[in-house]
C-alpha cells in the first residue's frame, strides 16, 4: 500500500491521536487560563482572608440548618432498626465522623504535597488547621462505635482490623499534633509533619477496605457500593443530610483555624521585628 494512504484503521487511530492532542490543548488553556490565577490568588492570604472572611458566616450558617434538619428527621421521621432498635441512631453521628476522619487526613496529605512539592504558601496552614479537627472526628468515631458495639457485640472494644486501624489513625494525628508544637520554628516543623503526614498516609486505605481484606466484626460499606447503598431511604437520607452538615462544620472549623493561624503567624512576625527594633535602639 503507498505511504499516503492509510488503512481505516490506522485513519481512526490518527484521529484519535489528533483529538486527544486537541483536548490537551483546551485543557492546558483552561488550566492556564483559570485555575493558575485562581491558585495564586487564593496562596495570597490577604485575599484568602478576604474571601474566607464573606463565605465562612454562609457556610456556618447553612451547615447549622442543616444539622437541625437532620437532628428532626433522625429523632421523628427516622424508624428503629428492627434489630438493633434506638441505638441504630449513633450511627447518624459515627458515619459521618468515620468519614470526616479520613477525609481532613486527604487534606493534610494534600496539604503536605503542596508544602514539600508546590511550596505554596498557605499549604502548612490548611494543614495545622485540619490536624486537630481530624483528630476530632475519629475520636468521636472511635467513642460512639464503641457506644454502638457494646449492645451489638456486646464488648466497648474489640481488636478488629476496622476498630484497629481507626484507633491507628487517632495516635497518627496525635503524633502530628505533636509534631508541630515540639518544633518551634514554623518552616521545619511544616517539613518535618508533611513528611509524617505523607507516611501515615497508608493508613487511609487499610482503614478503608479492611472490612474487604479481613474477616471482621465491622459490617462492610452501606452507603457507597457498586450495586447501590443497602441502607433503607427512611435512613438514608437523615444520614446524608448529617453527613453533608457536618462536612460544612468542618469545612466552617478548617476556614477558621486557617484564619486563626494566619493571624497568629503575622502577631509572631510582627513581635519578632518589634523585638529586633528594639535591640538595635538598645544597641
Amino acid at each position: 500500500m503507498p505511504n499516503g494512504i492509510r488503512t481505516p484503521y490506522k485513519a481512526r487511530l490518527w484521529r484519535k491521536r489528533y483529538a486527544a492532542c486537541g483536548d490537551l490543548h483546551v485543557a492546558g488553556a483552561i488550566q492556564d487560563r483559570y485555575i493558575e490565577p485562581m491558585i495564586r490568588e487564593l496562596a495570597n492570604p490577604t485575599r484568602f482572608m478576604s474571601l474566607s472572611g464573606t463565605l465562612l458566616p454562609w457556610v456556618g450558617g447553612l451547615s447549622a440548618i442543616l444539622m437541625g434538619i437532620g437532628l428532626y428527621m433522625v429523632w421523628f421521621a427516622s424508624p428503629a432498626d428492627y434489630q438493633q432498635g434506638e441505638t441504630v441512631r449513633i450511627m447518624y453521628l459515627h458515619v459521618p465522623a468515620a468519614w470526616l476522619s479520613l477525609f481532613f487526613y486527604m487534606i493534610m496529605a494534600t496539604s503536605a504535597l503542596g508544602t514539600l512539592v508546590w511550596r505554596h504558601p498557605l499549604a502548612d496552614v490548611s494543614q495545622k488547621a485540619a490536624a486537630p479537627i481530624g483528630a476530632a472526628f475519629t475520636l468521636i468515631c472511635l467513642v460512639t462505635g464503641s457506644l454502638w458495639g457494646k449492645p451489638m457485640w456486646g464488648t466497648y472494644w474489640q481488636w478488629d482490623a476496622r476498630l484497629t486501624s481507626m484507633l491507628v489513625m487517632l495516635l497518627i494525628y496525635l503524633g502530628i499534633l505533636a509534631l508541630w508544637r515540639a518544633i518551634e520554628e514554623p518552616n521545619r516543623a511544616a517539613r518535618a509533619v508533611s513528611i509524617l503526614t505523607l507516611v501515615g498516609a497508608v493508613n487511609v486505605p487499610i482503614v478503608k477496605f479492611s472490612v474487604d481484606w479481613w474477616n471482621t466484626l465491622h459490617q462492610p460499606a452501606a452507603v457507597f457500593r457498586i450495586d447501590g447503598p443497602t441502607i433503607h431511604p427512611s435512613m438514608l437520607v437523615p444520614l446524608l443530610i448529617m453527613a453533608v452538615a457536618f462536612s460544612l462544620l468542618g469545612v466552617a472549623l478548617h476556614v477558621s483555624g486557617m484564619r486563626t493561624e494566619i493571624l497568629r503567624r503575622r502577631v509572631r512576625t510582627l513581635t519578632i521585628l518589634e523585638a529586633e527594633r528594639l535591640d538595635a535602639q538598645a544597641a
